[in-house]
Order: structure tokens, then sequence, then C-alpha cells
């Protein structure tokens, strides 16, 4: 008896992305192994969105109840002056575009355990290693990992984030795909001293951001830092002492709770500093390696909607791979189903800078008299973009 083998794909990074495209590959046949660099799955982070067309894709998974049950329903975001004084309280929807009821915000580490969870004994999972080299060629891809083994593989995707060691090895330095937002940001957590529960705090000044957020009721809240700047600071990443610094010196001399949370900060050890930026590529597969998620096509947190498009992406690709014998074929197909609700997404992230960290008096003035309007919605565009894909079905499953 004649058995075809399965295809085997190896999916590097264990976020979001990676084990929603390793579910959907299972599901039609594929054999996975899913590669992550760290140790254990990653918990903890802030709160993300799964919106609009997302929202669909994880009921297809089945795991839609158990992040109804983990959504943390934020009741409102208060917006503050420089002195600390409100200006207004909106529904966090008026912010986001997102639809009360619908979509969702889980905290990212309770995302990644549930899709994890949703793999865990239908794929190999390989923690604490990496892809240290790739050869692509006619008969796979021939890959050396950094704990020394050496496989191939009929195919390789790259879900491992906005700065994707596949994406160097396949398509060459980030640089040529990375568009900077002209902001930074430093992201922690500290003590929840004024009792925030459900809703979160923004004040502003021209060009900079404090904000507390509280997903639920905890003696800790979510803290960022994020501040306008023209260069990014190249020479921090690598010294997480000079991103202190830098920060600390941006936000020196302000009142309200910047200074408590700059000292918080300092000492804090899950401190998280990065630029905000997108990816833009001509294409996301170049032989028989692809991209998916925040690796092909970051939409930065300004729009809202990386989650979503990492699973949106995973679904479409997953969905492409198995209704196409060849590879190019299923990478031609995901892009031309996928690229323009990317780009919608990405355009939202101009209108979402605008709204949260404004960059001039005039802009900030602008914007805190249309938070005073009785209906003040900050996102026009977000609902209509976040639902505007219609899912495909693949193979006779899960057609609309």
């Amino acid at each position: 008896m004649n058995i075809t083998p399965r295809r085997t794909v190896l999916v590097s990074g264990a976020s979001i992305a990676g084990p929603a495209l390793a579910y959907w590959l299972r599901r039609y046949g594929f054999a996975v192994t899913l590669v992550e660099k760290a140790a254990a799955l990653r918990g903890g982070g802030y709160p993300i969105d799964i919106r609009g067309t997302a929202v669909e894709v994880v009921r297809r998974m089945g795991v839609l109840p158990r992040l109804r049950d983990a959504h943390v329903g934020i009741r409102r975001i208060s917006f503050l002056d420089e002195q600390g004084d409100p200006i207004a309280a909106i529904r966090p929807e008026a912010i986001s575009g997102g639809v009360e009821g619908h979509d969702l915000e889980i905290p990212r580490g309770e995302l990644a355990e549930i899709l994890y969870g949703a793999i865990r004994d239908d794929v190999e999972i390989l923690f604490n290693d990496s892809i240290a080299t790739l050869h692509d060629h006619d008969g796979g891809v021939d890959v050396t990992f950094r704990g020394g083994a050496r496989r191939t593989f009929d195919l390789v995707i790259g879900a491992d984030g906005i700065h994707s060691h596949t994406r160097s090895l396949a398509f060459g330095p980030e640089e040529g795909y990375h568009r900077y937002l002209d902001h930074c940001f430093a992201g922690f957590t500290m003590p929840n001293h004024l009792g925030l529960a459900h809703e979160g705090l923004s004040w502003n000044v021209p060009g900079r951001t404090a904000v507390l957020y509280a997903p639920r009721d905890d003696d800790r809240v979510h803290a960022f830092l994020s501040f306008l700047r023209p260069d990014p600071p190249f020479t921090a990443f690598r010294d997480p002492a000079a991103q202190r610094e830098l920060v600390a010196g941006v936000f020196s001399g302000y009142g309200w709770e910047v200074p408590r949370m700059v000292a918080a900060m300092r000492d804090s050890d899950d401190l998280f500093f990065d630029v905000v930026s997108q990816i833009h590529m001509p294409r996301w597969s170049t032989g028989r390696v692809a991209l998916v998620g925040d690796a092909a096509y970051a939409p930065s947190f300004f729009s809202g909607q990386g989650s979503s498009l990492a699973l949106v992406g995973a679904y479409v690709l997953a969905g492409e791979l198995a209704a196409h014998a060849h590879h190019d074929d299923a990478f031609e197909g995901y892009e031309r189903t996928l690229r323009s609700f990317v780009e919608l997404n990405q355009a939202l992230a101009d209108e979402g800078s605008a709204g949260v960290s404004p960059r001039t008096a005039e802009d900030l003035a602008r914007r805190n008299k249309a938070l005073r309007e009785p209906s003040a919605v900050l996102s026009s565009a977000g609902r209509d973009v976040h639902s505007a894909l219609a899912l495909p079905g693949y193979d006779g499953h899960d057609a609309s």
C-alpha cells in the first residue's frame, strides 16, 4: 500500500501566530514542529485585543468560550491633562473602534496559554531552541538548530515577531522592511496604589504619554511611558540601563503620577522597551520559507490589530497550504487573500497615534476638544476595517 507522507512544517515562534498556525496545519494533516527560543511558554504581558474577523477565527478553533471567560472587560479610559485633572472618560470601544459584546480583550499570557493548550498534544514542541541556519533547496529546507540538531522540513514559517530572526535569515536585515513611527515606549508593571480596577488612565503632554492600565481588580497595574523621538535610539537596544536613563530623562520634571512611574520603571524586573514600528514587505515568502503575523506585517500597537492580524493570517496561510499541492500556489493565495486586509489595518496606526499620543500642542488641543463631545469617538474607521475580510472556508471546512 502506498502512503503519501505528510508534509512537514517547522514553525518558529510560540506566542500568538505560531500556535494558531500550528493548530490549523495539524488539523489539515501536516506534521508540525514548533520551536521557541524561550525555555517555557511566556506568561504575563498586557492585555491584547481580538477584534472583527479574528473573533470568527477563534470561534472556528473552538476556543471562543474560554477566551470569553478570560475577557477583562475594561469599563472606561479616562484622559487627563498635564496637572492630572480629568478631561473626559469614554468607553474603550470609542478608541479602538471595537464592538462591545463581540470583540475581546485578553491578557497576552492567557491567550498564549489557551492557544498552546489547543496544540500541546498534537504538535512537536521544542522549547529553549531556535533556528541557527536555513538552506532552502528544491527538496526542502535544511535547518540547523541552535542546540546543534540538523533536520530537513518541507516548509519553514517564521512567526517570531517584529524582530524576526527567521526573516533575517531568509529575507535579509530588518532595516529593509522596518517602518519607524517616530515613537518609543517602555512597558512594565507597578503597584496599584491608586486602587484602579477595570479602567485605564491616560496622561498627555505634546509628544509624551503616560498610561496606567488596570484590566482587573489587582494589586498591580500595567504602566506605559511612550514618547516622540525622530530617530530610533539604536544604542539603547543593547543596554537596559541606557533604556531606563533615556525614558527617565524624557519624562523628567513632569507631575501627576509620572515621577512615581519613572521610579517604578527604574526598579522594574519586567521592563519591555522598544520602538513603535511596522513591518512592510513586498512579499511574505521566498522559496519554501514564509512569514506570518508581526514577522511579516506588524501593524504596531497604535493600530491595536497585531494579535488579530496574527490569528487571521495563521488561518489563511494554513488554509491555502491545505488547498494547494504546491507551496508557491499556496503562498500566492495567502498574499492575494490577505494583503489588502493587512494594509487597511496597518493604516489604522496613523489615526491611533493621533488619538492616543498627540504630537503637538495643536494636536493635543484638537484631541481634547473631540473628547469633550457627548458622543466622543477617537477611531472612526476601525470597526469596518477590523471586519473587512470575509473569512474563507478551506476544503469544505469552516465555510461561513
